[in-house]
């Protein structure tokens, strides 16, 4: 039994590892789309067929590290709210796009987890990046409605925007290489390439005023 429970210890280790390397050459190499297993391997200190120990696939290996985004999120947005209480529209969404913005890898994919990586594993594992991400917004969802003043129906379509907008963004603002050569030569067509937290948070904030004044609007209606 001891022994089972060392292995199962040394295998979550070895799975933080890989997942900490795909994030550091993510980072490194400017998006997930760039990422090897052979990288991910060397960087973690495994032989390249020793994934295969832990996941299935690359992109089982990068739908594990989406799930973990989730939990950086909920825990980011739990740390920055505090015990804080009557959080108005901006505040709310100020705390959305400061602790989006500072998971970058996750905001990255945002976008291939709903392109290919939940399609691209077999039907448990995306069960369970289901269960879990869904866990893990219902906590934060349930610690925004704690410390805002804003209803559950604005917040969760702040979230929503939120998620759009995290992704979206995220890609305009890290153009691949080629399109980085483009925009230098056609620096009109850079504009695209936005300063992404800065626009991420005035959005948001636009967004967050916009649901809070359609209630006020029809209360007062």
């Amino acid at each position: 039994m001891q022994q089972r429970a060392r292995s199962t210890a040394d295998k979550a280790r070895r799975s933080e590892d890989l997942l900490a390397a795909a994030e550091s050459v993510a980072l490194e190499l400017g998006g997930v789309r760039f990422i090897t297993v052979a990288q991910v391997t060397e960087r973690a200190g495994l032989h390249r067929t020793g994934v295969r120990r832990y996941y299935a696939s690359k992109e089982e290996l990068l739908l594990e590290l989406a799930e973990r985004g989730w939990r950086q999120w909920r825990d980011a947005v739990a740390g920055a709210l505090g015990d804080r209480t009557g959080l108005g529209p901006r505040e709310v969404a100020a705390v959305m796009a400061e602790t989006i913005a500072s998971l970058p890898v996750f905001c990255d994919l945002l976008t291939h987890v709903t392109l290919s990586l939940e399609g691209d594993v077999d039907m448990e594992r995306a069960r369970q990046y289901k269960t879990n991400s869904f866990a893990a917004y219902d906590e934060l969802a349930s610690a925004l409605e704690h410390a805002s003043s804003m209803t559950s129906e604005q917040l969760q379509a702040l979230v929503a925007a939120v998620l759009a907008f995290a992704a979206s963004f995220w890609q305009l603002s890290h153009p691949t290489p080629t399109l980085a050569a483009l925009y230098e030569q056609v620096p009109r067509w850079g504009h695209v390439a936005l300063d992404f937290a800065p626009r991420l948070r005035s959005l948001l904030e636009a967004t967050a005023v916009g649901l809070a004044d359609t209630r006020d609007a029809r209360d007062a209606g």
